[in-house]
């Protein structure tokens, strides 16, 4: 009776043996990392297609099209309302891919809301990555021919009082990692060095006209880098 009850054991053991094995060999590798999901935040008199290129470049680097998020919003309206938009943007984007930050890259205009959001609503919790790509980020002058017009043009003028109050005091708030990319050639951007951010890493690209600069490959990979 004992060597049946140790036969039995032993076949037991072999059992449990073989199977602890098989699982060895077939419990799934543990996922890759995910990206931060990236929010881009286009200018003036643009929407989400002027991001079109990159969005395809981040794709064919391993982003997936969850992970990015190019959004259209009223350009004519105030930075402000631009904003809290934005806000509500990155919320749905948290809540999508349950990421806990987003990376935001901006081009032009963009970077007069999305730093509002960063500075005023909060932002700084939820980004860990910001971007500007020829962000009008001190204004200027060229947005005189349109500030009679449109309320955001107006923000945009150099000196108005919506920038002395986005300017003032610390301009790259929060444990956000901050970059400019700027350009020496922009038209759009009078002086160029507006585009440049007390307290970020400021990179001149040369000279890339201010339409090109969120469309080109050279710089795409020095956001890209940047954000990974």
């Amino acid at each position: 009776m004992q060597r049946h009850k140790r036969r039995i054991a032993a076949v037991l053991t072999a059992a449990a043996s073989s199977l602890l094995l098989s699982l060895s060999f077939t419990a799934p590798t543990a996922r890759a990392a995910t990206h931060d999901p990236i929010v881009f935040v286009h200018g003036l008199s643009s929407d989400s297609s002027s991001w079109d290129d990159w969005v395809a470049d981040f794709e064919a680097d391993g982003y997936t099209a969850a992970e990015l998020d190019a959004w259209t919003y009223s350009w004519t309206q105030s930075n402000v309302t631009t904003a809290a938009q934005l806000n509500t943007e990155i919320k749905k984007v948290l809540a999508r891919t349950g990421a806990s930050k987003v990376d935001v890259v901006v081009h032009s205009m963009g970077a007069l809301s999305s730093r509002y959001y960063l500075k005023n609503l909060g932002g700084t919790a939820f980004v860990d990555d910001f971007v500007s790509v020829a962000g009008t980020n001190h204004g200027t002058s060229v947005a005189s021919l349109c500030s009679w017009l449109y309320t955001s043009c107006a923000q945009m003028v150099t000196g108005s009082s919506f920038l002395t109050a986005l300017n003032s005091g610390d301009e790259t708030p929060g444990a956000v990692n901050y970059a400019a990319y700027w350009s020496n050639c922009d038209a759009a951007i009078d002086p160029d060095s507006s585009a440049l951010l007390s307290g970020a890493t400021n990179v001149g690209v040369g000279c890339i006209s201010h339409d090109a600069m969120n469309n080109d490959h050279g710089v795409y990979e020095k956001v890209r880098d940047f954000v990974r």
